[in-house]
């Protein structure tokens, strides 16, 4: 008997989760691992939001409220767009959802059939493919080396385009790769989809703090306001609040998109986690000091990843302008061999040698779509991150070709 459906077997499970469970049981088992590999911020969620949580539990905010999010949440999502972004919209263009991935999940399930096309640039998240499949349609990756920065050109998306084509997917700040595409990039980018009038814009702006001078943040829908009716703006507080257990994401966008996610939401999860949802008011309307400090230390975790990662002479990186990963190419590596005769075929082998060798979670840049190359994410101590890249130089001594 055939247990499980057929599209399963174009679906894969997330590398990076699954790196996480590895380093888990590894770390359960005794060893002292040091994982750059989950990104999941390090710093303290605040006060305010601690305390507007744990007083909505008291309060007894335990039911289930409306499948698209409390008033007190929208409300609070179309301040934070107006305030921050200059994007004006109504609580009916907004919807919440048990984290990010869901939103885009819904969104996709909403609006694609078989057949469909989704323009995809790589390196790229690794859920978007895999979420693009399991709606039945079909994701177009296109890829985007280190000489353009890590992002796609007007041309390259130009190209791309065909009849089937449906949505155009744009992540920036970028996972895993930290590239920022500037507001004249974006125009671009704009101009092209201006003339296709049939192709949504999903813009993934959940790293959307995490960006370093001289860079500056951009949305697709503040740049292009005449197509902000096929776009959906796509965040959440897991990344700014390091609030990544309590599963909120929020989309903005037309309302018939909007309502047909909601559609999908109610046959699916139905109503997000009351509770969480006032916890995360509470973040977007209150005190943003300690985003800036956070930002701030990020910042200088980046520069010292940067350094360290530079003294390897099997890596080469580019410094990334956001996010908080390292995307250093590992090319040089594949085809070398150990002192113990173990050889690097992959990506992948690289991987499993830094965990088992040095102790050090990395991910694979094939999953992303684009290898041989390693996701590293700073969002450990700058003491840990200083062992992490000894014991990677030190694991890599007497690698030989």
């Amino acid at each position: 008997m055939d247990l499980l459906a057929k599209r399963l077997g174009s679906i894969n499970f997330s590398q990076t989760l699954a790196i996480g469970q590895r380093a888990a049981r590894m770390r359960a088992a005794g060893h002292d691992i040091i994982s750059l590999g989950l990104g999941e911020p390090d710093f303290k969620i605040a006060e305010n939001i601690r305390s507007a949580t744990a007083k909505a539990a008291l309060e007894g905010h335990e039911r289930s409220g409306p499948v698209e999010g409390i008033s007190e949440l929208k409300s609070a999502v179309v301040r934070k767009l107006n305030r921050e972004n200059g994007l004006s919209y109504e609580p009916e263009q907004i919807v919440i959802g048990a984290g990010s991935k869901q939103i885009i999940f819904n969104a996709m399930m909403a609006t694609l059939d078989p057949g469909d096309e989704v323009i995809i640039p790589a390196p790229y998240w690794v859920s978007y493919p895999d979420i693009v499949r399991m709606a039945g349609a079909n994701p177009v990756t296109v890829p985007c080396t280190s000489q353009l920065g890590h992002k796609i050109t007007a041309d390259m998306l130009n190209s791309a385009i065909t009849a089937k084509t449906k949505w155009f997917i744009l992540n920036s700040p970028s996972n895993p790769t930290g590239a920022v595409y500037r507001a004249d990039e974006l125009h671009a980018l704009a101009e092209v989809l201006r003339a296709r009038p049939g192709i949504l814009i999903l813009s993934d702006e959940i790293y959307e703090k995490f960006v370093y001078p001289p860079a500056k943040f951009a949305s697709i829908a503040g740049v292009a306001p005449d197509l902000r009716d096929r776009i959906l703006t796509v965040n959440g507080p897991s990344k700014t609040y390091s609030m990544i257990g309590w599963r909120i994401g929020y989309g903005a966008g037309p309302v018939e998109l909007i309502r047909g996610m909601m559609r999908i939401q109610s046959q699916v999860t139905s109503s997000t986690c009351t509770i969480a949802q006032i916890g995360t008011a509470a973040a977007l309307l209150g005190p943003q000091e300690s985003v800036a400090a956070t930002i701030a230390d990020y910042h200088e975790r980046r520069n010292l990843v940067v350094e360290l990662a530079s003294r390897i002479r099997f890596f080469h990186a580019i410094p990334p302008d956001g996010a908080f990963y390292l995307f250093p190419d590992c090319s040089a590596l594949i085809g070398a061999s150990t002192r113990d005769g173990k050889v690097f075929k992959t990506d992948v082998d690289v991987v499993d040698y830094l965990i088992d060798v040095a102790g050090v979670v990395t991910v694979p840049g094939s999953a992303f779509g684009m290898g041989p190359a390693l996701r590293m994410a700073y969002t450990c101590p700058r003491d840990r991150l200083e062992v992490a890249f000894d014991r990677i130089a030190t694991a890599l001594d007497g690698v030989r070709h």
